[in-house]
């Protein structure tokens, strides 16, 4: 089994996501949303652009409107102080990317702090995301590459300094892009995907077999209830994310990095992190580790990841990004992620998602050895990494 979760495993080891579950018609492609399609568009117009693509898959659907904002790409304006550049609106700017099988709705706390500190804000949508997850089949990491891409080339045309904030697949994708375009200032990463497991790449045998038996191209065939993420998972995915990793530059950096990261993660290969931030040479580096012990390393804050008094075990690598206010994956949100228990049985799946005492954390053998588990979905301290994103922004050159 491929020890890959979340975005790219829903649970570790533990099901095959009932292989006798017919696929649907979201397990098929849309047919709008394989390759990236905004060249020679403003961002205002790919914006327009993706907004009627989603409207046209999810047609139909009775909260249309929400799932249409919440998956579209999106730009904020800065807000109350801040800096004008040097024949350009804005000083600062940050290009936001989600992570794989997830939507623009993951960085919208993010956008929301970044705009409040002056930075001119957008976030873009990678093709195969936001509409069914059959869209993934046939989609390339390249073209997520170029989605990034051009996300920098109409920020820059609006700032003097270009930076990129990336969480999980999208911290991948913007240090790809840091590597080759001289603009870019400065990386905001968060459960960076810099390494998944080497077995991963077999996943790509399903292109051989899958048009055979299309069942076989599925790692997770779930009930996709959640309207900002897809909880299916096809074996392209997984492919293209391998493929991403292999493509990542491995030398020094000399450009100033905030990091956010879980020893707890199930999903990435956490220790590549620590790995990549002794290969960042600019003075200003810093990242929050959320882990049961101290790393001791240099420029490593350590977060301790068990609340239980919150009922919290460790951290996960669904987690880092969401505030406990946020309405659907908050800590009083719409939403309970319980998929490590779909495959299993129906009385453990509903009453997880069901329970007001569940415990909290990444799915993980240990974890689940304490009772009925949720996945984490938000930060219990998501406030004080805004504080020290804070005070890196106020330590850059």
């Amino acid at each position: 089994m491929i020890r890959l979760q979340g975005e790219l495993m829903p649970a570790r080891g533990r099901y095959n996501a009932r292989m006798n579950i017919p696929l649907q018609a979201r397990h098929h492609p849309s047919g709008l949303n394989t390759r990236f399609a905004g060249k020679g568009l403003s961002f205002s117009e790919y914006i327009q652009q993706a907004e009627a693509m989603l409207r046209r898959v999810h047609a139909g659907k009775p909260d249309i409107e929400k799932i249409v904002a919440g998956n579209a790409p999106f730009a904020l304006q800065p807000s109350g102080d801040f800096q004008k550049g040097v024949g350009k609106p804005t000083r600062r700017g940050v290009l936001l990317t989600h992570g794989l099988s997830d939507s623009p709705y993951h960085m919208r706390h993010l956008a929301a702090f970044f705009q409040r500190n002056g930075f001119r804000v957008m976030a873009v949508l990678l093709p195969g995301h936001g509409t069914q997850p059959g869209d993934l089949l046939d989609v390339r990491w390249e073209d997520w590459a170029e989605t990034v891409a051009y996300g920098v080339q109409c920020l820059a045309e609006e700032v003097d300094e270009v930076y990129l904030a990336g969480f999980s697949a999208g911290a991948a994708l913007s240090l790809y892009q840091a590597d080759k375009d001289k603009r870019v200032r400065g990386l905001f990463m968060y459960s960076p995907a810099f390494e998944i497991p080497r077995r991963a790449r077999w996943a790509s045998l399903s292109r051989f077999y899958g048009w055979l038996l299309p069942r076989r191209s599925w790692l997770a065939v779930m009930p996709d209830q959640d309207i900002y993420k897809y909880e299916s998972f096809c074996m392209n995915a997984v492919t293209q994310m391998w493929r991403l990793t292999q493509a990542l530059p491995q030398g020094e950096l000399q450009i100033p990095v905030f990091v956010v990261a879980s020893a707890d993660d199930a999903t990435v290969v956490s220790a590549a992190t620590l790995n990549f931030l002794r290969r960042v040479k600019h003075a200003l580096r810093k990242m929050l580790w959320y882990a049961a012990v101290d790393p001791q390393q240099a420029d490593v804050e350590w977060v301790k990841s068990a609340l239980p008094e919150k009922r919290i075990l460790s951290s996960a690598h669904t987690a880092v990004v969401m505030s406990p206010d946020d309405a659907h994956y908050g800590e009083s949100g719409e939403y309970a992620n319980c998929l490590h228990y779909f495959a299993q049985d129906d009385e453990h799946y509903s009453a997880c998602r069901s329970s007001q005492v569940a415990w909290l954390g990444e799915v993980t053998p240990q974890n689940l050895k304490y009772g009925l588990l949720r996945r984490l979905m938000y930060n219990p301290q998501y406030a004080a990494m805004e504080a020290a994103m804070r005070n890196f922004i106020e330590r850059l050159p």
